[in-house]
């Protein structure tokens, strides 16, 4: 047990690293919190600063959750620990210790995770996120569509009830912890403007 909460303590601490707020304030002296839409994530960055260094944001965050399973996985302790350290890396990204308690949405890390639980399964998503993201440049709905799908994809390509069951709650999170974004996204009509996209070019 006592293994247990030193690995999410870890994967807390590790999710906490404010990786888009460093970068933001070594390349340009900005705080990222206040520009934009005050995320803490690769996004945010990209727009904010440049493409390489929201890339190297992106990628530092998947490692994040990556690094807190293999390090729950190490300590040999059990399936709803390493459950436990990865959704406490989750935690970390969106509530970081380091950043007043604020950071980003967590895809990133979410994709660590998987990447280390279910692998088959996160890469399918990413290539569903992928499609419409690149059709349209619409990020918000693109991770929205692919990351609701995520659970399913567990089940079917993994085998795994509990891991899917863990996708879904995790996906529960996001969605209470992003719900204003999400209204926003539906405000917009953005998934109908993605439709319509693609319907113009087909008739083009």
């Amino acid at each position: 047990m006592l293994l247990g909460i030193l690995s999410i303590i870890i994967g807390y601490l590790l999710g906490s690293i404010p990786t888009a707020y460093i970068v933001s304030r070594m390349r340009k002296g900005i705080d990222i919190r206040n520009v934009d839409s005050g995320n803490m994530g690769a996004a945010n960055v990209i727009r904010q600063i440049g493409a390489h260094e929201g890339v190297f944001v992106g990628l530092i965050d998947i490692s994040k959750g990556a690094v807190a399973i293999l390090i729950a996985q190490t300590l040999n302790i059990s399936e709803l620990w390493v459950f436990g350290t990865g959704f406490g890396a989750l935690v970390g990204h969106n509530f970081s210790v380091f950043a007043g308690f604020r950071g980003g949405r967590g895809s990133a890390t979410i994709i660590g995770i998987f990447l280390v639980l279910a692998p088959e399964a996160i890469l399918v998503t990413l290539v569903i996120v992928a499609i419409p993201f690149f059709t349209t440049r619409k990020f918000a709905a693109a991770i929205l569509i692919g990351f609701a799908l995520l659970p399913l994809f567990v089940w079917l390509l993994e085998g795994s009830l509990s891991l899917a069951r863990y996708a879904l709650a995790i996906d529960l999170f996001m969605l209470v912890r992003n719900l204003s974004g999400i209204r926003q996204v539906l405000a917009k009509g953005v998934i109908k403007d993605m439709i319509y996209d693609r319907q113009h070019k087909k008739v083009k």
